[in-house]
């Protein structure tokens, strides 16, 4: 049993990744006020497709001879006990009629196979369009978890999803930013730095600008800039200390911070609505 329980193959290894799934969940659950069975079935839904990700990938490469076949077992092993997970927690959210929900994971399917074909070609790292996608699809975890502890529909849940997708895509292009600034030589000219961190400072600019113009007509929640607002200081600051030397842990370390902030402070916000 001992080849089965490798947690290379039964667990993501990309441990920045959690928290895209993490905070979708916690925003929808503290939104929708009320966390019931079909909450917790949710979230162990939501998260064993998360984590089903890993040891079909895992396979993939085992197929594609990016991994010894000896991988295959175990991989096979993981894919059946998350499905069947899935399975029994996907039955319990239709059978308290929140079938409705399960619309939410048809985006997810191309996304995934376009991931694994990139995984097959030796092609999914950095790959910044195909992680916001994917980011995208993981935020539909928000508006599920919403509707689900009201306990029927409600249209502002979409404004959960794209508020969540918004911070999680400018979050990824931040991060390309800081590894990119690694590989850089201290000391280079403010005007490169700048050139440098164009794309995620327009991403968190455009973030805040969104949420305060929103807020400002009443179309959301009045205070729901003040996340993002950290957010765009977090990229303002980061294009001004470039991370040349830093190590990637200490990158995402960061990058985990400021996300827990975000979380903390969009709950806040937007109960205030």
């Amino acid at each position: 049993m001992q080849r089965f329980f490798r947690r290379q193959i039964a667990l993501p290894q990309d441990h920045g990744s959690w928290v895209f799934i993490l905070s979708p969940l916690l925003v929808g659950l503290f939104a929708g006020g009320r966390f019931t069975l079909a909450s917790l079935a949710l979230v162990a839904a939501a998260m064993t497709v998360f984590l089903m990700r890993q040891p079909v990938s895992m396979a993939v490469k085992a197929y594609a001879g990016r991994r010894p076949r000896t991988d295959l077992p175990a991989a096979r092993f993981w894919i059946v006990v998350y499905g069947l997970i899935l399975l029994g927690t996907l039955g319990y959210l239709i059978a308290q009629g929140f079938a409705y929900v399960l619309i939410l994971a048809v985006p997810g399917a191309p996304v995934f196979a376009w991931h694994l074909y990139l995984v097959s070609k030796r092609a999914e790292r950095r790959q910044a369009g195909i992680e916001i996608l994917a980011t995208g699809v993981l935020s539909l975890a928000a508006p599920a978890a919403y509707w689900v502890g009201l306990g029927h529909y409600a249209a502002d849940g979409w404004g959960l999803w794209l508020w969540t997708w918004l911070q999680s895509s400018g979050s990824i292009v931040y991060a390309y930013l800081r590894l990119e600034q690694r590989e850089q030589a201290k000391g280079q000219t403010r005007s490169a730095g700048w050139q440098m961190g164009r794309r995620a400072f327009l991403y968190t600019s455009f973030n805040l600008g969104l949420s305060l113009i929103l807020g400002w007509v009443t179309l959301q929640p009045q205070w729901i800039f003040l996340p993002f607002l950290l957010q765009w200081a977090e990229t303002l600051w980061g294009i001004t200390h470039p991370a040349a030397g830093w190590k990637p842990t200490a990158i995402g370390i960061r990058q985990l911070i400021v996300s827990i902030l975000w979380t903390i402070l969009f709950i806040l916000t937007w109960r205030s609505f």
